[in-house]
């Protein structure tokens, strides 16, 4: 017998509950996120780096967390130069909240005159062939920006998790799906292979720990870290390419892209070997601008059977 999905995988939908007192203060936290999309964008990166002032200070636990993952993956930096990196990694986590309000609401125009992207023609020569194309990033703070600038050029699915809040969940999918393809629920990884199938061009970021259940140990930054095998599986399964999808803010206030060329002799057969590869090219794009990287993600948060818990809290 077909069963009915869980509700939670579901993709959002409105609901006249959304009215309710309930949901208030979410239709005004998107009422500002709406009003600061319409700035311009050197101040809201201004704004960005006060609201990252502020969390430095007010969220010790994101502080602690970004701490302990530099100490693990940049054991040359001594205690002074970690410090000041992680300053400037929530720094980079306060910016990116204003630019991921420019990039659901904001007039693209400004975006597409604020960027430079390069393998552009990667992405295109796939599309003429009717290829599908697996497009592997990682969680840069830029992710949301760069991603809108991107839709500029090229539509794209994405891959996501819902969020909690079904209003937010909605009003984010509805604000993406203005400009890109569709957003496919991260357990609905047959819809992916479809697209895949398709010739869509589905945007992928396995650089985040999802617990033992679906993950191997593969070193990332010498470290052995829960990897998802999506990568090659997908990528087999949707007779896809695989290319990635590198995107940074530069000093100035414009934003780099760059597009590579289709991965060679990708997936090999052994999740291992490909999940080994993957996490490297992603820690390839982090040693780029490492303090953009969202490290206040608890990376290493699986470890090993017996092995303790890289995150466990300072004593006093």
């Amino acid at each position: 017998m077909h069963k009915t999905p869980h509700a939670k995988h579901l993709p959002p939908v409105f609901r006249w509950s959304f009215l309710g007192p309930r949901y208030w203060p979410t239709w005004i936290l998107l009422g500002f996120l709406q009003l600061i999309a319409h700035l311009p964008i050197p101040v809201n990166i201004a704004l960005g780096r006060g609201l990252g002032w502020l969390l430095f200070h007010l969220v010790p636990s994101r502080k602690r967390i970004a701490d302990t993952n530099l100490r693990l993956c940049f054991p040359e930096l001594n205690d002074a130069e970690r410090e000041q990196m992680v300053r400037r990694i929530i720094q980079s986590c306060g910016i990116s909240f204003f630019e991921s309000a420019m990039s659901l609401w904001g007039p693209v125009t400004r975006l597409v005159s604020s960027h430079s992207i390069s393998g552009l023609e990667h992405l295109q020569a796939a599309q003429a062939a009717s290829k599908g194309v697996l497009l592997v990033g990682c969680h840069m703070t830029t992710m949301d920006i760069c991603g809108r600038m991107l839709a500029s050029h090229v539509k794209f699915d994405i891959l996501y998790r819902q969020d909690p809040n079904p209003l937010l969940a909605y009003m984010l999918v509805k604000a993406r799906e203005s400009f890109n393809g569709e957003s496919i629920i991260s357990v609905e990884t047959r819809k992916l292979v479809r697209n895949l199938r398709a010739g869509h061009i589905v945007w992928y970021a396995p650089d985040q720990d999802y617990g033992i259940k679906h993950s191997i140990f593969a070193p990332f930054f010498g470290i052995p870290a829960a990897t998802v095998p999506g990568t090659a599986r997908f990528a087999a399964l949707g007779d896809a390419q695989v290319m990635t999808f590198m995107h940074y803010r530069e000093a100035n206030g414009h934003y780099r892209i760059e597009i590579s060329a289709p991965l060679e002799n990708f997936p090999s057969g052994d999740d291992l070997v490909d999940s080994t590869r993957v996490n490297q090219i992603i820690e390839d794009m982090i040693r780029k601008q490492p303090d953009q990287y969202l490290w206040v993600h608890r990376r290493f948060k699986t470890r090993p059977e017996e092995e303790k818990s890289v995150y466990a809290k300072h004593k006093k």
